[in-house]
């Protein structure tokens, strides 16, 4: 039976894998049109088979039905890559309060993986959806002490990463931080404790490293986007179960 869910939540995730790739590129240019799906060159839209994920790509050769452009590979990858994640989330949490929440963190990080990675937009609108998602869940898992706490602990990450934006202007005369950061960290608060949210701030400056390095040798100035690097480091850490106990446990032995 675990194996049959395991298959059920890959297949559901290669379906919103699709339509976050929808949603984060259409709410990036503000179009809120997002079904029925069509082609974004030509506009034409897409019947159901051309939208089965993966196999409509092979069915018609990597290639729009009408107006022959070329899919970009990273739809499909999107699509596979979300399928994953939702397989390992099951497999992970079970059907539980915390399953909703990966579900959710999944969702974050592949919607704005695309509108970040391309645009340079964190949307609001995917923001606050969010925040209601999780306040929401947090106050039928942990009541309404839990959810209060939950949301204070967002104010107090919103703050830390608005101050960190400060010091970075400061220091380097120029925009170091978007908006979109900085509000998103009021959402890791609603996941997180304020440990392993202050720690999500340095492992996602820890992932986005390798990139900054490159630009940098290549002596290119290139805004980095930030968000995906942050929710990379929010699904480590919420997928390994890290807990401040252990951390603190670890720091002490060390």
């Amino acid at each position: 039976m675990d194996s049959l869910y395991l298959i059920i939540f890959f297949i559901l995730g290669l379906f919103f894998g699709g339509l976050y790739t929808v949603i984060g590129t259409r709410l990036a240019e503000d179009d809120y049109h997002f079904f029925p799906y069509h082609c974004m060159e030509c506009s034409h839209k897409l019947s159901f088979i051309d939208s089965i994920p993966i196999l409509s790509y092979f069915l018609l050769k990597g290639k729009c039905r009408y107006c022959h452009k070329k899919i970009d590979i990273m739809e499909i990858l999107m699509e596979v890559f979300t399928g994953i994640l939702f397989a390992v989330a099951y497999y992970s949490f079970g059907f539980s309060y915390e399953l909703l929440i990966a579900l959710g963190i999944i969702s974050l990080l592949i919607i704005i993986t695309v509108s970040d990675l391309n645009y340079l937009i964190i949307p609001d609108e995917v923001l606050l959806f969010f925040i209601f998602y999780f306040i929401i869940i947090q106050f039928f898992a942990s009541g309404i002490t839990g959810a209060f706490t939950h949301i204070l602990t967002g104010v107090f990450l919103f703050l830390l990463m608005y101050f960190i934006m400060w010091c970075g202007e400061k220091v380097l005369k120029k925009e170091s931080l978007g908006g979109g950061d900085v509000k998103m960290m009021f959402l890791f608060g609603l996941v997180l404790d304020p440990l392993l949210g202050t720690i999500a701030i340095f492992l996602g400056s820890v992932f986005a490293l390798p990139m900054s390095l490159f630009l940098l040798y290549k002596n290119q100035e290139k805004v980095i986007p930030f968000g995906p690097f942050l929710l990379i480091a929010l699904t480590f850490l919420y997928f390994t179960k890290i807990t401040s106990p252990m951390i603190v446990s670890w720091l002490q032995f060390t």
